[in-house]
């Protein structure tokens, strides 16, 4: 299967368990705020991992300086790889978040906007799918890609920590 087969899988597993979280309308929703935590979780972790594979990368391009672990992982090919795993598996559960904290904003208080936790949650997705496209693009022949890429994830670090701290402002709300 190749990369884009599993974009379009994941994407498609995340819009099947939306609409099914739609059609379900239980009256708790601590359920869905416990996925919700779970894919929160998971993604800050994928992007730690995208960010030690970036760097790995990075300096197996410039340097030399992992030369001696590299086989253990299949080589550079295997780095490369590895990464696009990780990103793919975190614009998914990005894209998951999207649907939960809408489907369980809107269950719960009936509309949008109760907090700044939706502009944080939409810069942070916004943020992700530009990395996602940025890299992509990146070969020889398009320069602007790579460092795209990279200034776009060194501001998904800040958009991660905004929607981590005013998520937590709105998990307490729900708590009893």
């Amino acid at each position: 299967m190749g990369h884009w087969e599993l974009v379009i899988f994941l994407v498609s597993l995340v819009a099947l368990i939306s609409f099914t979280i739609i059609l379900m309308n239980l009256p708790s929703f601590l359920w869905l705020w416990k996925i919700a935590a779970w894919s929160m979780g998971l993604s800050l972790l994928a992007y730690l991992m995208l960010a030690i594979t970036g760097v790995w990368m990075f300096r197996a391009r410039t340097s030399q300086q992992f030369s001696f672990i590299t086989p253990f992982m299949g080589g550079n090919k295997g780095v490369r790889s590895l990464h696009y795993t990780m990103g793919i598996s975190m614009v998914s559960l990005v894209l998951l978040l999207l649907a939960i904290g809408i489907v369980g904003t809107l269950g719960h208080f009936g509309s949008l906007g109760h907090s700044s936790h939706l502009i944080a949650g939409l810069i942070v997705v916004a943020l992700v799918l530009l990395s996602a496209f940025s890299a992509t693009q990146i070969s020889a022949r398009r320069s602007w890609a790579r460092p795209l890429h990279i200034g776009v994830n060194i501001i998904l670090f800040v958009g991660f920590a905004w929607v981590s701290l005013t998520g937590w402002i709105v998990v307490q709300k729900y708590l009893p």
